[in-house]
């Protein structure tokens, strides 16, 4: 049992993201759902709450209403192994009305943030050679979706 559980507070569209994002991870499931009853009558029968696994990491959905707004100041960061890893889920992720932002960022449809970065990168920015280590740095803060290859031939100095 996971102790601590992000829960995400949807405008009524709790039961679309939790599809969303469980067909976009491939080691996802819907593991509860508890549905309005008779407390809320105009709502009975529709998704209050939901928790869901992505990748092994526990998720709640909540519909709760307008009156809170994701921002970017907490992420989802997705580690990746590939290019086409990063691909994969930068592609996914934007369907339906997402938007790009900068440096591997992104807004999904439904304004949660996501960070989707190559761990090659992330070993490139710590380097013991601080040299390297900007140049790769310098390479990511110019893109929008992380190029792993881009990134090698800057911290390679080419």
């Amino acid at each position: 049992m996971q102790k601590i559980v992000p829960c995400l507070w949807f405008d009524g569209n709790g039961e679309d993201a939790l599809k969303f994002y469980t067909s976009i991870f491939p080691n996802s499931r819907v593991t509860d759902k508890l549905l309005w009853g008779d407390v809320n009558p105009a709502k009975k029968g529709s998704l209050l709450t939901a928790t869901f696994e992505l990748e092994g990491q526990e998720f709640m959905v909540l519909n709760g209403g307008p009156q809170y707004k994701f921002n970017p100041a907490i992420s989802m960061f997705v580690k990746c192994e590939t290019q086409a890893e990063v691909d994969n889920y930068w592609d996914k992720l934007l369907e339906g009305g997402g938007e790009p932002v900068q440096c591997g960022w992104l807004t999904d449809r439904y304004g949660v943030s996501w960070q989707i970065a190559p761990t090659a990168m992330i070993r490139m920015f710590q380097d013991k050679d601080p040299a390297k280590a900007a140049r790769a740095m310098e390479a990511m803060m110019k893109m929008v979706k992380l190029d792993l290859a881009a990134a090698q031939k800057a911290f390679d100095g080419e």
